[in-house]
C-alpha cells in the first residue's frame, strides 16, 4: 500500500518498483514453501481517508501481510484496520513516534523512529553553532511529531526555539510564513515536512534573498526536491535520513541496485523504496521460518525470532513495540551541484 498517485507519488512508484522486482525473484526461485507470491497493490494517494479505504480493500482480499505505507498520517489511518483484521503491516517510511506506542502487536517498521531522528537533527544544528532556531511543521502526524521531538532535544541542549508554527500543506505561496520567519531572525530554520512543500519553501526563500541555513527531515529526502526548489535554492540544505541508496554498504544492497538498473534502467531514487524492499524481505523470512501463512505466527517470529536479518539497509531486528533496533539516521548536505553528501 503506497502513494501511487498524489503529491507523494514518486515514493509510491519506488516502493512498487522495488517490491515487484523482489516478488519476481522469489517466484522465480520457487516461491515460499513452494507457493507463488501474489502481489496486490492499493493506492492510498498519500491521503488518510483514501488509506482507510485501501486498507479495507486489502483486508477483504485475505492478504497475509502488507508493505507500507510511506507517510505516518497515512499509515496511522490504516494500522488499526489491519490490526483488527489480524494482518501484519510493515511500514517502510512512517517514522512518527506514536505509531508504535499503541500496543499493536502486528505493526512493525523497518525505518527508525523520529525520536532517533530528532537527536541526529539537533546534533547537526548544535555542532554548527546554531543556538537560536526556528521550527516550522505542517501539522501532519509525521511533521508535528518530529518538530516536537526535535524541539525537546534542542531545548535540553540549551538552544532557544524563537519561532514554532505550522504551514498548510498543498499551498503554492509560503511568502507570509517566510516573512514572519525572517523577522524572527533565527540563526537556522528547521522544517521537518515533505519535499513538495519543502522544495517550494527553499525556492521562495531564495527568491526573497534570505540566506538563512535550512534543515529538514527525511520527508525532504526525494529527488523531486531538486526539481521543485532548483539546485541553487537547495544548495546548502541539510537533512536527516537513513543512508541514501548510493551509500548503502551491504552486498545485498549493491546486488539489488544492479538488478534494478537492469530491469528499470535506474535504481530507486529514494531510500524508502529500498526500505519497502526490506519490509518484503522480512516478511518472506518470517513466512519461510514459520512454514506458515498464519499472521499470528509471522508476527511472533518477527518480534522474537528475527535477529540481525541481513537487510538491504543493514541488519534488521525488531523490539517488543515493532520498532527497528539500532541507529540508522545520517545527516546530509546538498552541495552546489545538487548532490547530497554525508555531513561530517
Amino acid at each position: 500500500m503506497g502513494s501511487m498517485t498524489g503529491p507523494l507519488a514518486s515514493e509510491g512508484h519506488d516502493m512498487k518498483m522495488a517490491v515487484e522486482l523482489l516478488v519476481e525473484d522469489v517466484n522465480r526461485h520457487g516461491g515460499i514453501g513452494g507457493r507463488q507470491v501474489t502481489l496486490l497493490i492499493e493506492d492510498d494517494a498519500g491521503d488518510p481517508r483514501t488509506a482507510a479505504l485501501a486498507a479495507n480493500r486489502l483486508a477483504s482480499q485475505g492478504v497475509v501481510a502488507v508493505v507500507g505505507s510511506y507517510a505516518s498520517s497515512v499509515t496511522e489511518a490504516a494500522q488499526n484496520i489491519f490490526n483488527e483484521e489480524g494482518i501484519v503491516q510493515i511500514s517502510n517510511g512512517s517514522t512518527a513516534i506514536r505509531l508504535t506506542e499503541k500496543g499493536l502487536k502486528r505493526f512493525f517498521r523497518v525505518c527508525p523512529r523520529d525520536d532517533e531522528q530528532a537527536k541526529v537533527a539537533a546534533a547537526a544544528m548544535l555542532k554548527m553553532g546554531f543556538k537560536k532556531i526556528a521550527i516550522v511543521h505542517d501539522n501532519t502526524t509525521y511533521s508535528k511529531g518530529l518538530a516536537d521531538a526535535t524541539r525537546a532535544v534542542l531545548q535540553q541542549q540549551g538552544a532557544q526555539i524563537i519561532f514554532f508554527d505550522a504551514i498548510t500543506p498543498g499551498e503554492r505561496d509560503y511568502s507570509t510564513i517566510l516573512t514572519k520567519l525572517k523577522l524572527a531572525q533565527p540563526q537556522a530554520v528547521y522544517f521537518p515536512g515533505y519535499y513538495p512543500e519543502g522544495g517550494l519553501i527553499l525556492r521562495q526563500k531564495k527568491e526573497m534573498g534570505w540566506n538563512v541555513p535550512f534543515f529538514g527531515g527525511d520527508g525532504m529526502n526525494n529527488a523531486d526536491l531538486m526539481k521543485i526548489a532548483g539546485v541553487g535554492a537547495a544548495a546548502g540544505f541539510i537533512f536527516t535520513t537513513p543512508p541514501l541508496p548510493k551509500d548503502l554498504p551491504t552486498p545485498e544492497a549493491k546486488s539489488f541496485l544492479e538488478e534494478c538498473k537492469k530491469k528499470y534502467g535506474a535504481p530507486p531514487n529514494s531510500i524508502y523504496g529500498i526500505l519497502a524492499g526490506d519490509a518484503f524481505r522480512v516478511i518472506v523470512a518470517g513466512l519461510t521460518a514459520t512454514k506458515s501463512t498464519d499472521p499470528a505466527k509471522l508476527a511472533a517470529y518477527l518480534h522474537s525470532g528475527l535477529k540481525d536479518f541481513p537487510g538491504l539497509t543493514g541488519k534488521i531486528s525488531f523490539n517488543e513495540k515493532g520498532d527497528r533496533v539500532g541507529e540508522v539516521f545520517r545527516a546530509y548536505k546538498i552541495d552546489a551541484k545538487g548532490n547530497p553528501t554525508i555531513l561530517q
